[in-house]
């Protein structure tokens, strides 16, 4: 059960979640509780996963993960829920449904829920409520180079961890006076030690040497330098890795002009959410970068750079690479090792023998085209 403790190893221990029963069912009895739960709902010995497609080409994307997983006949059974504001499918019952099931199923695949610019007299995004409900405080994005896609920098493998329930994405906005608006940025303590806690922890676990803490303490003396303060206290608990810190502005030059300095990075929550679509554009786009997010119970994987890319609706065009490999990364989680690894391995062939590029990659096949290439090499030699 190594690989599905993994991650969940780290969360408890910087979480302490006082209901030690919680972890002692996920780490050793994963397996039996999932698939006697799937007994009940409807598949038999199936992992119930709850399923959000989302908005933009997210539905397309969930369909190349289900063909895909058709075809290599993954034992996960999908529960699919619909929440979007802006396709008019976003309700209070909507969202109470939804964390139901993910309560329930304590791991989901979710698409980009588009967050509409307008005003609408509730300030918390319906994807940001889902966040905040469910304690989702670390977001982590594994930037990889993809074998056989050159782009600008190669051989990158890098991570960025967020935090991300609390800093500007608070919702604690208000007019004080006729055209002046504050918007108030929260950071605590606890959910920087957590955070911290949890990069450590990661790093550790993964064996890497270098945690980078990235702030504004320079301009932000009070909040970001509690941030920063807490990282400095947490490093001090694991003297093996290094440590270092680096000021925002700097970092996204530093990204940019030599990334192969970094290994784990761990941040607040907007800086994050920068970060990791420039870090994706550094190995070829959203369409390539997978994530995840973490609480103490629940596992919710994703794209890493959260584009809903619009303007690809219908036209067939999408990349689905990201998305089947946070697809491969949740039947890791599931401790579907052997699944999980036919998947990405096929996904990564695809794209080292390069004949099938969709048009983010350079080339001109279609996702249908890509979820056939990546269906033939799940069995190459027709086991």
């Amino acid at each position: 059960m190594a690989a599905l403790g993994s991650v969940r190893w780290m969360t408890r221990a910087l979480v302490g979640v006082p209901n030690c029963g919680v972890w002692r069912g996920l780490t050793t009895s994963a397996s039996v509780r999932a698939a006697s739960k799937a007994e009940d709902v409807r598949v038999e010995g199936a992992f119930p996963v709850t399923m959000l497609p989302g908005d933009g080409v997210g539905p397309e994307l969930m369909h190349a993960v289900k063909e895909v997983f058709k075809a290599a006949a993954v034992p996960v059974e999908f529960q699919e829920h619909h929440l979007s504001e802006v396709q008019n499918m976003a309700s209070e019952e909507k969202l109470e449904q939804v964390l139901s099931s993910m309560k329930e199923n304590k791991v989901a695949l979710i698409g980009k829920i588009h967050t509409p610019m307008e005003y609408k007299g509730e300030l918390a995004s319906y994807d940001m409520r889902l966040r905040r409900k469910l304690d989702l405080f670390a977001n982590v994005v594994h930037v990889k180079s993809l074998p056989g896609y050159k782009t600008r920098h190669n051989n990158l493998d890098l991570v960025i961890i967020r935090e991300q329930t609390e800093g500007e994405y608070s919702s604690l906005e208000h007019e004080s006076a006729k055209g002046v608006i504050e918007c108030l940025k929260i950071v605590t303590r606890t959910k920087s030690q957590r955070i911290a806690k949890f990069a450590f922890d990661y790093a550790t676990k993964k064996g890497r040497g270098k945690v980078t803490a990235v702030h504004k303490a320079n301009i932000m003396k009070l909040g970001d330098g509690l941030f920063l303060q807490c990282c400095e206290e947490v490093a001090e608990l694991y003297p093996k890795i290094k440590f270092e810190t680096m000021i925002i502005d700097n970092c996204c030059m530093q990204l940019v002009q030599n990334p192969y300095q970094f290994d784990v990075l761990v941040m607040p929550n907007l800086y994050g959410n920068i970060i990791d679509n420039l870090a994706a554009g550094l190995v070829g786009g959203a369409g390539v970068v997978p994530g995840e997010s973490y609480s103490a119970e629940y596992a919710v994987f994703e794209m890493g750079a959260r584009h809903p890319f619009a303007q690809a609706v219908g036209r067939n065009i999408a990349n689905p690479t990201a998305m089947l490999l946070s697809a491969s990364n949740m039947l890791r989680h599931l401790n579907l090792e052997y699944h999980s690894n036919l998947i990405a391995d096929a996904v990564k062939k695809v794209i080292k023998v390069g004949k099938v590029r969709t048009r983010d990659m350079g080339g001109y096949s279609t996702t249908s085209d890509f979820i056939k290439s990546v269906i033939g090499h799940l069995h190459p030699h027709g086991v």
